[in-house]
């Protein structure tokens, strides 16, 4: 049964190849209002994933992740029309070659053809995955997990009936087996699959980059950093710090550790801890004599919590909080607050990872607030994609060569 999905996906590329930019645009757009003319069943099929995890003792920083509303699937389908409205990169001229023998030698963008994405909980990746696949003509496999199944199959059913008169059949695929068994079954199919894409906890992650015989985009769990240093606002560092980890908690974009120049630690502490009233915070000695929490060991620094927890850090210096960093991040997302723009500066260029903020919050590591329109996943490796994968990350390139009759 799976082996046959992926061969349909893939046959479901050749077709794709010559869809033109008009006719993306009008499935898209097709998308978007069906998910508003749906919304109502959509809400009904989430309510039964809702229902179950509640029942399986999920936490509710994590039902968060899988709740849709009627105020989310709004901007779900505003968030399609901002793809379809982005601009078409798919034929685009990468560069072009005059040879001295008369050859034109020109690199355009291609779809890369069968992606395959893995991911957990958030309903609202299938149509970002899928909007984003259809505007570079690429074919999508989504397989989500069991927690939002309902949803999932809801939200595909609605896609593939918008764009079923549009679009090829099979562009758009969800494979409903929530067996976990099936995932390496999608990940070792290089005659069908392209590309993979891992989305969700770094248990996932790490399952499909180890495993995975088709090229994979390895996406991050997100193990982000705030560092508040001695030259900082302390009002902006304390509003952007409860942003990054209060607004949304169970986001990978989300901050899991603060760390705190030790100059300012009693003042920036002090005010910290009646905004933080709601979170369990595990500390360094210093950082608990101004916060209630308990002691933090290495296992603290290296979780990603996705929930309303954080850890707090008091450091000697920059190159404390950067050697901190490089020790426990996921290569993510960090952020620094000051006033002093050199020493934002040498933090910003001493990281390694894929999106360094300089006052701001690290919540905007995001495809939509990047001006993206969507999001495949925040890719933390270098090779081919890095940060929120959008259009351009989801192609490839081919060389077109034109000539009158040379010979070598």
């Amino acid at each position: 049964m799976i082996e046959e999905q992926l061969k349909q996906a893939k046959l479901a590329c050749r077709k794709m190849q010559n869809i033109d930019k008009y006719t993306k645009m009008d499935a898209l757009d097709a998308i978007s209002k069906a998910l508003l003319e749906n919304t109502d069943y959509i809400l009904g099929e989430n309510a039964k994933d809702i229902a179950n995890a509640r029942d399986n003792g999920i936490s509710e920083a994590m039902i968060d992740r899988l709740l849709l509303t009627r105020q989310r699937i709004e901007a779900i389908a505003k968030d399609v029309e901002k793809v379809a409205d982005l601009k078409d990169c798919i034929g685009e001229t990468v560069r072009k070659i005059e040879r001295p023998n008369g050859l034109i030698i020109k690199q355009v963008r291609i779809p890369i053809g069968v992606v395959a994405t893995i991911y957990e909980s958030r309903p609202n990746v299938t149509v970002d995955i899928a909007s984003i696949c259809i505007k570079t003509n690429n074919v999508c496999v989504l397989k989500g997990g069991r927690e939002a199944i309902h949803s999932n199959i809801a939200l595909v059913n609605v896609i593939n009936m918008a764009i079923r008169d549009i679009l090829p059949t099979n562009v758009v695929t969800l494979i409903e087996n929530t067996d976990r068994s099936v995932v390496f079954e999608v990940i070792t199919a290089n005659q069908y699959v392209d590309v993979v894409v891992p989305r969700g906890g770094a248990g996932l992650i790490q399952h499909v980059v180890n495993n995975a015989t088709v090229p994979v985009i390895e996406t991050g769990a997100g193990i982000c950093h705030l560092y508040v240093d001695k030259e900082a606002d302390l009002q902006m560092a304390l509003k952007i710090a409860v942003n990054a980890k209060i607004s949304r908690p169970s986001v990978c974009n989300a901050i899991e550790t603060i760390l705190v120049h030790q100059d300012i630690a009693n003042p920036f502490l002090t005010k910290l801890r009646s905004e933080f009233a709601k979170i369990k915070i595990y500390g360094d000695e210093e950082a608990l004599r101004y916060v209630d929490g308990q002691k933090a060991d290495n296992q603290n620094y290296a979780t990603e919590y996705d929930d309303y927890i954080c850890n707090i850090k008091v450091v000697k210096n920059i190159d404390e909080a950067i050697e901190h960093i490089y020790n426990y991040s996921t290569k993510h997302s960090e952020s620094i607050i000051t006033e002093n723009n050199n020493t934002a500066k040498y933090f910003m260029e001493s990281l390694d990872s894929a999106c360094v903020y300089h006052n701001a919050s690290t919540r905007f590591t995001d495809g939509g607030e990047f001006g993206f329109g969507a999001e495949v996943g925040i890719s933390t490796q270098k090779l081919h994609a890095r940060g929120p994968i959008g259009l351009q990350e989801m192609t490839s390139t081919k060389y077109i060569i034109y000539g009158k009759g040379q010979i070598r």
